[in-house]
């Protein structure tokens, strides 16, 4: 068990049983919605190996982006293809989710099989939009169509799905509201990862907050801080800038001006408050990279202009954060320095990553920005661990409940271990 508190498969007997996993490999698509990025997926086979292993009929359940974002939303047919590759065995795809055609292909399973069923997110209770407005408790989500449908054909549940463990949706959390349910390989490695980083990091530990989801950095500076998780947390991207602002210190007009058109100025009364109770231990640049007609010109923070933006961290903050990652024992990373995807202002998110996966420290990177650089740099086998969530990550640090860490607690009492 985690923590004495969610079941692992350590702690279920599997073989011969209908097992349903949820897992999470939600992947970037092209313009043609063909798969680009296999990294989720990949991230799964442990646990889909070790059940397929010990012969359990495997019924898998997933989903590929959310309806709004129809660029991205797609069906599971190529996922089946890839993961069939990937561990070398059939994984056949069902057009179907828990309508007629899935439970007969269920019922007719052997032990071994694995199916994985069409994208959970054509029913309307497990989008994201639903989610958010219609809020069903667990309970109300046990007797949704597709979790009334599925769960009796079943003897127990496994969720893999990480990068999900906010939310609050039928498959995520309304399984183990009627079945014995644990967590899989994935899902009890992240918390175990993150766990260490929240509650007992070496130290120095510090945080690398930065990137344009200003939310997600205010989340978690203000509970690192305080709970003393981060000894120092060295800002880059949109967050020094808010950091900045909030010391006095003029942007110019142009970056002022785009944050100000992003609505991120209203983040400036959490950063003056983070700043008047830990001033010492939140690191802000002292010099930035500006985009001078798309080169890179570099500038003081006190000096900056009026009429170009802010595009990159200075070499002198580089060269004094790399100095700082050097004498870390923890090192956490979310969010880039700066406009990375361009070359001229590359510099501050490669030379970071770069010290970090050259670091002895133990390292973790999370956040889709931050991974994706981290490929584009080379990096990604120095950094001793990256997480597959992003909200949730944040969510997590910032010790916030989530969703499905409540739902599988609640099983493991109301169940038990089956051995």
């Amino acid at each position: 068990m985690i923590d004495n508190r969610i079941l692992t498969l350590d702690d279920i007997s599997v073989e011969g049983k209908t097992v349903l996993l949820r897992v999470d490999i939600n992947s970037p698509v092209d313009e043609s919605k063909r798969i680009k990025d296999q990294a989720r997926i990949q991230r799964c086979l442990p646990t889909i190996r070790e059940l397929h292993d010990k012969k359990a009929r495997l019924v898998v359940l997933a989903h590929q982006a959310d309806p709004i974002e129809y660029q991205n939303f797609t069906v599971l047919k190529e996922h089946a293809e890839i993961l069939s590759a990937l561990l070398s065995t059939r994984v056949e795809y069902v057009d179907d989710v828990a309508g007629p055609f899935a439970l007969e292909k269920i019922r007719a399973m052997k032990p071994g099989d694995i199916l994985l069923l069409d994208n959970v997110r054509i029913y309307t209770e497990e989008t994201i939009i639903f989610e958010k407005e219609v809020k069903l408790p667990p309970e109300d989500q046990a007797r949704t169509t597709v979790v009334r449908r599925l769960a009796p054909l079943a003897d127990c549940y496994v969720c893999d799905a990480f990068a999900a463990v906010h939310r609050s949706q039928p498959t995520l959390v309304g399984f183990p509201e009627l079945l014995p349910s644990a967590a899989g390989r994935l899902f009890e490695e992240e918390l175990r990862v993150l766990g260490k980083v929240k509650q007992n990091p070496e130290r120095p530990c510090i945080f690398i907050l930065g990137g344009a989801k200003i939310l997600d950095a205010f989340r978690m500076i203000r509970s690192v801080l305080e709970d003393g998780s981060a000894d120092k947390i060295l800002t880059t991207g949109l967050v020094a800038q808010i950091m900045l602002k909030a010391k006095g210190t003029p942007l110019g007009t142009a970056s002022e001006t785009y944050l100000e058109k992003k609505n991120l100025l209203e983040f400036v009364p959490a950063a003056e408050e983070s700043l008047k109770n830990h001033s010492d231990r939140i690191v802000c640049p002292e010099d930035f990279a500006v985009d001078s007609s798309g080169q890179r010109r570099e500038v003081a923070a006190g000096a900056l202009p009026d009429e170009e933006t802010i595009a990159d961290i200075g070499e002198k903050t580089i060269k004094r954060y790399c100095a700082l990652i050097g004498e870390s024992k923890t090192v956490f990373i979310n969010g880039p320095a700066g406009v990375y995807e361009k070359s001229p202002f590359a510099l501050g998110t490669r030379r970071i990553w770069e010290a970090v996966a050259s670091a002895a420290a133990f390292s973790v990177l999370g956040g889709g920005d931050s991974i994706a650089a981290a490929r584009l740099f080379g990096v990604q086998e120095g950094i001793s661990f990256i997480s597959t969530a992003g909200g949730g990550l944040i969510r997590f640090l910032s010790g916030e409940k989530l969703a499905v860490v409540e739902a599988l607690e609640k099983s493991a009492h109301t169940f038990g271990r089956k051995k």
